[in-house]
């Protein structure tokens, strides 16, 4: 099951970017970590985003003990509108996909 973070964050940033009117050479960014848990077993993460023309697209992937999740998204904003599109896929090829539509009033 998707946590409500999974849906929220990529249309939460869409919003920021539309509000500040950030252009998009200020809008991409990556990251990465990852570490040792109480049992011993390693993970890891990365992920890249970047916004254009009114479309944030990121991806994600984890990797744990359990095998690799994958996250790709794209929210769309327009009118104050953003609407976003996600599709999870994880160990075993299982997933999901996730939408919704977010307004500013």
């Amino acid at each position: 099951m998707a946590s409500f973070k999974t849906f929220v964050a990529p249309a939460a940033l869409a919003l920021v970017l539309m509000a500040a009117g950030a252009s998009s050479a200020d809008a991409g960014w990556v990251r990465s970590g990852g570490g040792t848990g109480p049992r011993g077993n390693t993970w890891s993460s990365t992920g890249s985003g970047s916004c254009a023309g009114g479309t944030c697209n990121s991806t994600q992937t984890f990797t744990g003990p359990r095998g690799t999740t994958t996250r790709n998204g794209s929210t769309t904003c327009s009118g104050g509108t953003c609407t976003h599109t996600g599709t999870v896929t994880g160990p075993y090829g299982r997933g999901y996909n996730r939408s919704g539509t977010v307004t500013r009033y």
